[in-house]
């Protein structure tokens, strides 16, 4: 569900492209959620660099940092608390519903 999440939200406005080699890096740098919900926003944006709208990197870390809180460091599977999160609309997580967790969407 987390590298889901990620892909989710590099792929945002992005041509696959130049996801791929960033997705990654960015998951050897943040293999899983608590990595990312600890990291220095600054090395967070390191890692997103050449990505574009580096609100989606930061926000992706808030929600790390929520899922972290709120969830037990589990990635929800409900649309409501995936919606929840920082920077999650009703496509990314319908998105991760389904890739994640086969799950339909809602």
């Amino acid at each position: 569900p987390y590298a889901t999440l990620v892909s989710e939200i590099m792929l945002q406005q992005t041509q696959t492209e130049r996801v791929v080699p960033k997705y990654e890096a960015f998951l050897a740098a943040f293999p899983d959620i608590a990595s990312l919900a600890a990291a220095e926003p600054l090395e967070v944006l390191r890692y997103w660099q050449g990505l574009g709208y580096n609100r989606r990197g930061l926000a992706l870390q808030r929600a790390a940092q929520a899922i972290m809180t709120h969830h037990d460091g589990m990635v929800p599977h409900d649309d409501v608390a995936l919606r929840a999160l920082p920077g999650i609309g009703p496509y990314t997580a319908g998105a991760v519903r389904a890739f994640a967790y086969n799950e339909p969407g809602s």
